[in-house]
């Protein structure tokens, strides 16, 4: 029965990582190859669009929000040139922070240029940083907008083709905000300031002063708008798209696909939340007032260029003759670290701010496992320690539990030879089979399902390390020893070109780096250390599951193989240690001698 039960375990658990493996590489390669084209072929047509003079108009075909925010204006329209050609086409206040690099252009006081200077596009320290905001006229144009809705007796107000003046300060520091002013014909003047901290959040509070003769309403509005998507197709264990969390209904997820199908997704208005576009690591949001309703809005338009759109309107704001208003928003553009987000929902009171990180259904084991590899870190200075640490700390938490489990498989062990015998002696009937197997159980005091708790205790924890180390950005880029330089991407290895001697470029399926082989050696060993099972297909499974294990999880975070590796080591220790307490043979050494001797011919 010990055998039947590991076979089924070990079938269970095979066909659980390879639905992981389906999931989280196969399928998504194969989607980011056709999302890849598709997008390419996107750019083709809107650029033969823009050659042509197409200039795209309001958002037709698209149902607007109440006041309609005004439609991306027609510079917006894709050219060839490149980023800096882009930036020169328009005035500028330059952005320059620890954390931020970038320009204000002062057409529509957009933010559209926006670096982020911890943040490089690859591990090579020369690589270019990330650019995470652009100006619209580029093909991944991206860019948060804070504008009015007005009327007739308003006059023109701010949008997207107001040109603002610069009054002073013509340079955004975290010390010198900057403040920008435009008046029109009906006596109406809105004094921008634009502040912003030494991390990711700006602050644009709009003054708006009416010398007019009557008294004026108009709306306050803001945008995320973006012309592309991630190249790399996301899978459904992370949330990219469009988010937000506002009003009663709360968090609001759209991916790109399932809004380019819905076109238009419009919950109740709110007085409080946020809203915007994430991607795996980076996030554009804006952060209404709280002092005017606002109606959210997720939209996907596709007159003139296909854009991704979160944006909100507020309710109309009156203003009487010789008075005035000011309305605040804030814009998160940057890194969506979990301290710092975690900081901005309590410091500013952002409701639910911390769920633009995707922590997942279990995120009552996906947060604490976080908090304790990144609390070990600043101890070790190293996340691969970090999570070799984590491992010693959760076998520990775990050990009575697995103790008992490891000294019930013992002493399975030691009665084998009268579990042998009752099947031999009721081989014909297996109810009295069962019956004597179970009566067995009861007098040596075994619990046949023992066996299974330290399996099961591993998929719960392995599955929250695998969210910790591909959502999070802490572990992007971050080093181990020696070739792993990046914890959240694959052993970059490969045995099939001897680790890097022969200079060729390998099929990703066959690179097997020097981590998944130790992985799979210590799954090897941790198998061996039970008898081999008498069925001679189960003795196959047996055999040769380590090398499918190992192929399987090459494709997975470096972070989570090193694990896997360790923890399988720590249960070979711990499982011969408790088998030698329990007078229990350990089958290991006997197992690798039977594995490599010379099987006798029919003959002999």
């Amino acid at each position: 029965m010990e055998n039947n039960r590991n076979f089924f375990i070990t079938i269970a658990l095979s066909v659980l990582i390879l639905a992981v493996w389906q999931y989280f590489y196969v399928l998504p390669r194969s989607e980011a190859q056709r999302e890849a084209a598709r997008i390419e072929q996107q750019r083709i047509e809107e650029q033969k669009k823009a050659a042509q003079g197409t200039n795209p108009g309001t958002d037709a075909g698209t149902p607007a929000a109440p006041g309609a925010i005004p439609s991306t204006p027609g510079t917006d329209a894709v050219t060839p040139a490149g980023r800096e050609q882009a930036l020169e086409t328009s005035k500028r206040i330059k952005i320059d922070t620890p954390s931020l690099a970038g320009s204000i252009n002062l057409t529509g006081a957009r933010l559209d240029d926006l670096k982020l200077k911890h943040y490089t596009e690859t591990v090579d320290k020369n690589s270019p940083e990330i650019s995470l905001l652009n100006p619209a006229a580029l093909p991944d144009g991206y860019y948060a907008e804070i504008g009015f809705v007005g009327n007739d007796k308003t006059g023109a107000v701010p949008g997207p083709e107001t040109v603002w003046s610069v009054d002073g300060n013509a340079t955004l520091t975290p010390t010198t905000p900057v403040t920008l002013t435009y008046s029109n014909d009906k006596g109406l003047t809105f004094k921008r300031t634009f502040s912003v901290d030494t991390n990711y959040m700006f602050t644009v509070s709009d003054t708006i002063q009416n010398s007019g003769a009557v008294a004026v309403s108009l709306s306050n509005y803001g945008r995320v708008t973006r012309f592309d998507k991630p190249a790399v197709a996301s899978t459904y264990v992370l949330h990219e798209g469009l988010i937000g969390f506002t009003g009663t209904e709360g968090l609001q997820e759209h991916k790109y696909a399932s809004i380019e199908k819905d076109k238009l997704a419009m919950p109740g208005k709110s007085t409080d939340g946020w809203l915007g576009i994430t991607d795996k690591y980076w996030a554009v949001t804006l952060v209404p007032s709280e002092k005017q309703p606002f109606q959210p809005r997720y939209a996907y338009f596709e007159d003139g260029r296909h854009r991704y759109q979160s944006d909100f309107l507020t309710d109309p704001i009156t203003i009487d003759a010789g008075q005035s208003a000011t309305v605040e928003s804030e814009v998160f553009a940057g890194a969506k670290e979990v301290a710092k987000i975690n900081a901005y929902a309590e410091d500013r009171h952002i409701k639910r701010f911390d769920l633009l990180i995707d922590w997942g259904w279990f995120h009552f084991i996906t947060k604490p496992m976080f908090w304790l590899i990144d609390t070990l870190y600043k101890f070790f200075g190293n996340f691969g320690l970090a999570i070799l640490a984590t491992t010693v700390i959760v076998k520990a938490i775990f050990y009575p539990l697995a103790n008992k489990s490891y000294a019930s498989m013992a002493n399975m062990k030691k009665v084998q030879p009268k579990m042998l015998e009752i099947r031999e002696k009721y081989a014909d009937d297996k109810m009295k089979q069962q019956q004597a197997m179970m009566e067995l159980y009861k007098t040596e005091k075994i619990n046949p399902l023992a066996g299974c708790w330290p399996v099961a205790l591993q998929i719960p924890v392995f599955f929250s390390l695998y969210k910790v180390l591909y959502i999070t950005i802490e572990m992007r880029h971050a080093p181990f020893f020696g070739w792993i330089q990046d914890l959240a991407a694959p052993d970059p290895t490969s045995l099939f070109n001897l680790f890097g001697l022969i200079p060729v470029t390998l099929p990703h399926m066959l690179m097997i780096g020097v981590w998944p082989l130790i992985m799979g050696v210590t799954m090897f060993l941790q198998m061996r250390m039970n008898p081999t099972p008498p069925d001679p297909t189960q003795a196959a499974i047996f055999t040769w599951m380590p090398v499918i294990f190992t192929f399987m999880m090459a494709g997975f975070p470096a972070g989570l193989v090193i694990y896997w590796a360790w923890n399988n080591t720590l249960s070979i220790l711990q499982q011969g240690v408790i088998m030698k307490r329990q007078g229990a043979k350990i089958e290991l050494w006997d197992n690798l001698v039977a594995l490599f001797r010379k099987k006798p011919s029919p003959a002999e």
